[in-house]
């Protein structure tokens, strides 16, 4: 199955960008009659047929659209710093997209290591990781903000925040509600502050614990977006 992003489809014609054309013909060898699949990030899969193909131009026509591909009936927002190794950030956009994800957002905590991120290059390795797992719905990236202005902000679900603190925390495959929109924040490699953990408690932010393993912040984050999605499956 072939899988293009076309966030700017309109009517039952397409044309695909000079880029995916030439992956098309020179690297999938793809041919006119072919069938090929589009998502265009807000929902929608098509499927498409190509009626015109150079290494510069491919077009196909739309002959089925199936709405809300399987969109899932909760929302997963995961705030998290991100890593110094940039690799390692990008690992977590990839997976978690993979996964299931609706938003991310980047945060800058006291602890950051890093302050500055290219959104840009964060929205390809999405795209990438999306068209590569059939994701019809595209996560959103927010730009990198403070961890106060997202802790204050209201959200309608459950409110969560890892550290790995003593004192108690909650499993957070036991806190988990299904079906109920939930934002986890993953803190940096220092871990919060003692004092952004008071801000979120000041919040009604719920203190979780991912396991007695201690765990790189993309892992952390992995793992909280795949125990949601478990939890959810059941």
């Amino acid at each position: 199955m072939h899988i293009f992003y076309s966030p700017d489809i309109v009517g039952n014609s397409y044309q695909l960008s000079e880029s995916e054309a030439k992956h098309c013909s020179c690297v999938l060898r793809l041919t006119v009659g072919d069938l090929i699949y589009l998502v265009d990030g807000r929902g929608n899969f098509y499927t498409a047929k190509i009626v015109d193909l150079s290494q510069k131009k491919c077009m196909v026509d739309i002959s089925d659209v199936k709405s809300n591909y399987e969109q899932r009936n909760y929302k997963l927002h995961i705030a998290i710093a991100p890593t110094k190794n940039i690799d390692r950030f990008e690992w977590f956009l990839e997976k978690a997209t993979e996964i299931g994800i609706d938003e991310i957002t980047p945060i800058v905590c006291e602890h950051s290591e890093r302050q500055i991120l290219k959104t840009e290059r964060s929205e390809k390795v999405i795209v990438a990781a999306a068209k590569q797992s059939i994701k019809a719905f595209l996560p959103k990236i927010n730009e990198i903000t403070s961890f106060r202005k997202i802790v204050e902000q209201n959200f309608d679900g459950q409110k969560l925040i890892a550290h790995c603190y003593e004192g108690e925390k909650i499993s957070l495959q036991k806190i988990i509600k299904p079906h109920k929109n939930v934002l986890i924040f993953i803190g940096p490699e220092g871990d919060f502050s003692k004092n952004e953990i008071l801000l979120a408690r000041q919040n009604n932010f719920t203190e979780i614990s991912l396991g007695n393993s201690r765990l790189r912040t993309e892992t952390a984050a992995v793992h909280a977006c795949s125990t949601v999605c478990l939890v959810n499956e059941k």
